[in-house]
C-alpha cells in the first residue's frame, strides 16, 4: 500500500455516548437468559408446523437494514492490500453489530485494488441502489469510484490520505498528514519553542507535511530557521543535508522530523556527525513515529507527535480480536467508524441523511479514534492527542479534544 499508517453529531460531551444517536464504541449489546433445567422426560406435545425457511445472505452483504451502503474493498488484491481490506470489512461488520438498531445493508464489492475496478464497482452499487459509498482504500481508486458517484449525487467515504482526490461529495476519514503537525507544532508553540528547523523526506509525504509546517509555524507565533530535504534511504544525503542546516540548527529550539522508524535513528546520527548539538532541542515527528523502533530510540526519549488517544484502539482491539481470533490492522478502525457514521445518519433523517449537508456539520462525530469533522473539500479535522515518548513507551502530554470548541481547533 502506497497509503501511510486512522457517530452521531456531537453535542458537548454526549457525542461519545454509547447510544444509537451518540453512536460509537460499544453500541449495544444483547445476553441471553439461561435456560431452566430440562426434564428427563418431556410431556408429549402436539407437532409445530416447521418454521419457515429464512433466505440465506449473499456473502456479500452485511446487515439486514433498509438502507443500502456500499463498501468497495480490494478485497482481491495481493500482499497487504488484502490483509488490510479483509480487517477494514471484519470491521465493518462488527460495526453493524454493535450498532443499536442500524437501519442499513452494507453491500461489499472487490475493486481488486485498481482503477477500473473501482469504477465498475461503484456503477454496480449505483445501479443497485447505495445511497453513500464506504471506501475505497487508495487515492487511484477513490478518485475512480468518486468520478461515479458525484455523477449521481451519492456520497462518498474513503480511505486514502492523498488529499489530492478529496473534494465535496468525496470525503476522507483516513488520517491525514496534515493533522499531525498542526497539533504537534501548536502544542510545541504553547510550551514556549518558537524556532524551528526541520529534515524532511524528498518524497510525496516530505511535501505535504512541509506545506502544512510552513503554514503553521509562523501561525501559531514560530519561525522556520531552516529546512532541509534528503533522499529516503540515502545515508550519504542524510549526511550532506546534516552539514547544510547545521548553521541554522545553532539558533534553533525544536527540531521537525517526520519520517518513519526506519529513518529517524540514521538521519539523527548524521545531525550528530554534522556537529549539532542537539540537547535541549524539542524533536517533533507525526503519526509514523508510533512505531515501537522509534519509542526505544535513546535519541528520541521526550520527543513528541500527535496520534489519537491509543486507549480506544486497544479497545477496539480488543473486541476485534474476541470476535474474529486475530488483531485488526491499525487502520481498520476507519471501516468501524464509516459504517457507524452511517448508521447514526440513517436513524436520525433515513434515506435523506445521506447528503453533504449532515455530513459537514461542523460539530462533528465521536469515533473510536475520537472525534472528527468533514471539511467542504472533502478533507477531515481530528481531535488528536499529543504523545510524548519516555522510556520504550508513551505518554499523553496533551489529552485529545472532547470537542471542536477546545484548543481552538
Amino acid at each position: 500500500m502506497t497509503e501511510p499508517r486512522k457517530p452521531a453529531q456531537l453535542g458537548a460531551r454526549a457525542a461519545l455516548r454509547h447510544s444509537r444517536r451518540g453512536f460509537l464504541l460499544m453500541a449495544g449489546s444483547a445476553t441471553l437468559a439461561a435456560c431452566g433445567s430440562i426434564p428427563d422426560s418431556p410431556p408429549p406435545q402436539a407437532a409445530l408446523p416447521p418454521a419457515p425457511a429464512v433466505p440465506a445472505q449473499p456473502t456479500n452483504v452485511l446487515g439486514t437494514g433498509t438502507v443500502r451502503i456500499g463498501l468497495i474493498l480490494p478485497l482481491g488484491a495481493s500482499g497487504n492490500a488484502a490483509v488490510a481490506a479483509q480487517s477494514l470489512k471484519n470491521a465493518a461488520d462488527m460495526a453493524i453489530a454493535e450498532f443499536t438498531g442500524a437501519n442499513i445493508q452494507l453491500i461489499v464489492k472487490d475493486d481488486g485494488g485498481t482503477g477500473p475496478g473501482a469504477q465498475t464497482a461503484a456503477q454496480q452499487l449505483m445501479d443497485e441502489g447505495a445511497r453513500a459509498v464506504i471506501g475505497p482504500l487508495f487515492a487511484h481508486t477513490v478518485a475512480a469510484a468518486g468520478q461515479v458517484t458525484r455523477s449521481r449525487n451519492v456520497p462518498l467515504v474513503g480511505f486514502s490520505t492523498d488529499t489530492n482526490v478529496a473534494t465535496r461529495g468525496v470525503y476522507l476519514l483516513s488520517f491525514l498528514p496534515q493533522t499531525d503537525v498542526v497539533r504537534a507544532v501548536r502544542y510545541a508553540s504553547s510550551s514556549g519553542r518558537r524556532a524551528y528547523i526541520a529534515m524532511l523526506p524528498d518524497n510525496a509525504y516530505g511535501s505535504v507535511v512541509e506545506a502544512a509546517f510552513r503554514e503553521t509555524v509562523p501561525a501559531a507565533g514560530g519561525r522556520v530557521v531552516g529546512l532541509e530535504r534528503y533522499a529516503p534511504g540515502n545515508a550519504g544525503d542524510y549526511a550532506e543535508a546534516a552539514r547544510r542546516i547545521a548553521p541554522s540548527a545553532a539558533q534553533a529550539d525544536a527540531l521537525f522530523l517526520p519520517d518513519s522508524g526506519e529513518a529517524v535513528p540514521q538521519v539523527l546520527q548524521a545531525m550528530s556527525g554534522a556537529g549539532i548539538n542537539l540537547s535541549g532541542k524539542q524533536l517533533i515527528g507525526t503519526g509514523l513515529w508510533d512505531s515501537p523502533t522509534l519509542l526505544n530510540a535513546p535519541q528520541l526519549q521526550g520527543g513528541l507527535f500527535a496520534a489519537p488517544d491509543p486507549a480506544g484502539f486497544r479497545a477496539f482491539s480488543q473486541r476485534y480480536e474476541a470476535r474474529f481470533g486475530r488483531k485488526p490492522v491499525r487502520t481498520a478502525t476507519l471501516a468501524h467508524d464509516a459504517v457507524s457514521l452511517m448508521a447514526a445518519l440513517v436513524n436520525t433523517g433515513g434515506e435523506a441523511g445521506l447528503n453533504d449537508t449532515a455530513i459537514q456539520n461542523p460539530s462533528g462525530f465521536g469515533g473510536i479514534d475520537g472525534i472528527f469533522r468533514f471539511r467542504a473539500d472533502g478533507t477531515n479535522q481530528r481531535g488528536l492527542a499529543v504523545m510524548r515518548i519516555a522510556s520504550g513507551s508513551t505518554q499523553i502530554a496533551s489529552p485529545a479534544p472532547r470537542s471542536f470548541a477546545e484548543q481552538g481547533i
